[in-house]
């Protein structure tokens, strides 16, 4: 389904992105219509990244299937919805949705529990303190202390939880990346360590050499520049450049006709400039690495042109963006080796840390096989005792059975007497 335009008019980051409640219009004969059975299935929307995604998506999708919220979502604003006024809504849904909602948190509460559950075990498992704070935060986006029913105070707190955690999503996504960027140099330079002298040398020609043939790429424009979007205009599109209309292009690249660009669109228009820069077959250029530029391009844009920061780019923003002065920035784009993502210091550190693990790990390999080996040591002797307490148990009964037959002949003689 196309997102709802007074959705996206709310300028919410949790609604503006994933609620779907209406389709793009149609024109239909509704006397012709048959009545449609009310579906209580939840609808497949697209993953947000969250750890709740999918508590998220369901009870906003039930929560647009009621005719009463579903109005009062249509003409909330960003005020109304961060306040708390739409969450008082909910006390005027339909008991089945309601109902629903109810069986919704009772299913993530349960979730919570075996996921914080499963992460406990595994720190202590592993010999690391366990954040009991930070296993808490789990439950931030529902009220905990009622595990019930879904109330008022759930809702809100899904809201605010939603946005504020979207809002730090690229954040944490960067700081992945920086992650995974020195974990990658770390491990080059310790295979640099275990080679020969004629080998390392050898390993760092064609390391300097991948670096200058990455580098060596066409120019890269400025995402959401004039001759970024007039390339995608001339070579995606197969219009001529000189013909480019921001109207038209907005329209055409607007693939759901909702009259929004949203994230996902407009990292669309940004293909042909990675691929100048990273091809899958090409040893020297990184996907992962693709993938942090197509954000660095979307981030970029974002910035500049959504004015009232709902993660949603109008058709008014487009079309005053292309009327400022930086439409027209002729300068190339860096791309990520034109920019550090980290000092040496910050390496050192990153090292370090790895090492520290390294240390725990080994130490609590250590304590597990120092108490393995008393295990056995004790099974053993256990086993020993079994086996004397056996022996023994077999020496009284060869003893009594002796001490019977001995009995036994004696009341024989004495009979025979």
């Amino acid at each position: 389904m196309v997102r709802s335009k007074a959705l996206a008019r709310c300028g919410l980051v949790l609604l503006s992105l994933w609620l779907c409640i209406q389709s793009v219009p149609i024109s239909v004969d509704k006397t012709k219509e048959k009545p449609k059975e009310e579906d209580l299935r939840p609808p497949e929307s697209a993953d947000t990244g969250l750890h709740y995604d999918r508590y998220l998506r369901e009870v906003i999708e039930y929560l647009e299937k009621d005719p009463h919220f579903r109005e009062k979502l249509k003409n909330a604003n960003m005020d109304d919805i961060k306040q708390g006024k739409l969450s008082k809504e909910l006390n005027f849904v339909q008991h089945n949705f309601r109902t629903k909602l109810d069986e919704l948190k009772r299913e993530e509460m349960n979730r919570l529990r075996m996921l914080i559950k499963a992460k406990h075990d595994i720190k202590e498992g592993n010999g690391q303190t366990v954040d009991h704070q930070a296993l808490l935060k789990q439950f931030e986006h529902l009220n905990h202390k009622n595990p019930h029913t879904f109330e008022v105070d759930d809702l809100d707190r899904l809201i605010k939880s939603a946005t504020n955690d979207l809002e730090n999503f690229d954040k944490d996504r960067h700081d992945e990346f920086k992650q995974y960027e020195m974990m990658k140099e770390h491990e080059r330079r310790q295979r640099l360590k275990n080679l020969n002298e004629e080998d390392r040398k050898k390993e760092e020609e064609h390391y300097e050499e991948m670096k200058k043939k990455h580098a060596n790429h066409p120019k890269v424009n400025h995402p959401g520049s004039e001759d970024q979007l007039k390339e995608v205009w001339q070579e995606a599109d197969g219009l001529d450049p000189e013909d480019f209309d921001p109207k038209t292009f907005f329209k055409m690249h607007d693939s759901n006709g909702d009259g929004f660009f949203d994230e996902s669109e407009l990292e669309a228009l940004f293909t042909k400039e990675l691929e100048k820069v990273y091809n899958p077959e090409n040893e020297e250029d990184d996907m992962v690495e693709m993938e942090e530029e197509r954000l660095r391009m979307r981030e970029h844009v974002m910035n500049e042109v959504d004015t009232n920061k709902d993660r949603l780019v109008s058709l008014s923003e487009f079309i005053a963006a292309t009327k400022k002065e930086e439409f027209y920035e002729k300068d190339e784009w860096e791309t990520l080796d034109q920019n550090p993502l980290y000092t040496e210091e910050e390496l050192r550190e990153f090292e370090q840390q790895l090492a520290n693990e390294k240390n725990d790990i080994n130490k609590k390999s250590a304590e597990l096989q120092k108490e393995r080996e008393e295990l056995e040591r004790k099974q053993e002797e256990l086993d020993a005792q079994k086996l004397g307490l056996k022996q023994a148990m077999e020496e009284m009964e060869r003893v009594k059975s002796q001490n019977l037959n001995a009995d036994v002949k004696r009341e024989y003689e004495i009979y025979d007497k």
